[in-house]
């Protein structure tokens, strides 16, 4: 006889990414006081009914008692936004239209010299030429 384990599993559906668990204030506050009325053995049960772990009640304990007001709040996780100066956005800018404006001075002077070897070129080739002898 086959198992039906087989055609629960190929039924059931996993999200591609699980969820963090995300605790309001309110909530937090309550199994902290719950937690610390409660008893040895009777910890462990409510950590077993809630599916929380004893680092969440540390962390939650750690914030609570450092006074922070927002500390049972949920945080942002990742990379915190980083402050814009407007200042350094404007002196940024200046820098980009300074070198753009340096790249264009250069290639003037360097066409501006070659044009220099050119006339010179050709006033050279105009003076080695015989007076009488027109090739045109």
């Amino acid at each position: 006889m086959k198992s039906n384990s087989a055609t629960v599993a190929s039924n059931s559906e996993v999200p591609e990414r699980a969820a963090r668990r995300q605790f309001r204030a309110e909530y937090k506050a309550g199994i902290l006081a719950e937690y610390e009325k409660a008893g040895r053995g009777e910890q462990g049960a409510l950590l077993r009914r809630e599916g929380l772990y004893s680092s969440h009640i540390d962390a939650w304990r750690k914030l609570s008692e450092a006074g922070v007001l927002s500390g049972l709040a949920p945080t942002k996780r990742g990379r915190k936004p980083k402050v814009v100066n407007p200042l350094g956005r404007e002196n940024a800018e200046l820098r980009r239209a300074l070198a753009r404006a340096e790249h264009k001075l250069k290639r003037a002077e360097a066409i501006i010299e070659i044009q220099k070897k050119v006339a010179q070129v050709l006033k050279d080739l105009d003076a080695e030429a015989p007076e009488g002898d027109e090739t045109k």
